[in-house]
């Protein structure tokens, strides 16, 4: 048997352009999502709180999971990138909102994003395909 990647999801899109990138890849029983953005209207959410940000990341992550036939349940590893330390608390307090138990795997660092964003969340989830 042969084993291949499938492309989850559509184009994604930003500001009208679309990135040289797949929204999710489903490897076997794992799935890989791009690192997401929060974003509005097809743009980089810049305002807004990093617990509003970080509510907008996770339901974008959901709904590519949905694309996937998983959910947030499947998710095995998160990555977060925060652009200011002083957000963790308000960021980590949304997050257990959505992992309320049993929360994956996790890393956090602080770093400069590439876009003027405060929070960009990757993850990897497990879904066992027969």
């Amino acid at each position: 048997m042969a084993k291949k990647k499938e492309v989850i999801g559509g184009p994604l899109i930003i500001n009208g352009r679309t990135l040289s990138l797949s929204r999710a890849i489903r490897a076997g029983d794992m799935l890989y999502l791009t690192g997401q953005v929060p974003l509005k209207d097809g743009a980089p959410m810049t305002e807004g709180s990093i617990e509003d940000q970080t509510r907008v990341v996770i339901e974008m992550i959901r709904d590519t999971l949905e694309l996937a036939g998983c959910d947030l349940s499947d998710v095995v590893k998160a990555m977060v990138w925060l652009r200011d330390r002083a957000d963790f608390p308000g960021f980590n307090e949304v997050y257990a909102e959505y992992f309320p138990s049993e929360p994956p795997a996790r890393s956090a660092v602080i770093s400069e994003l590439l876009v003027d964003v405060r929070i960009e969340i990757e993850v990897v989830a497990y879904s066992p395909q027969g």
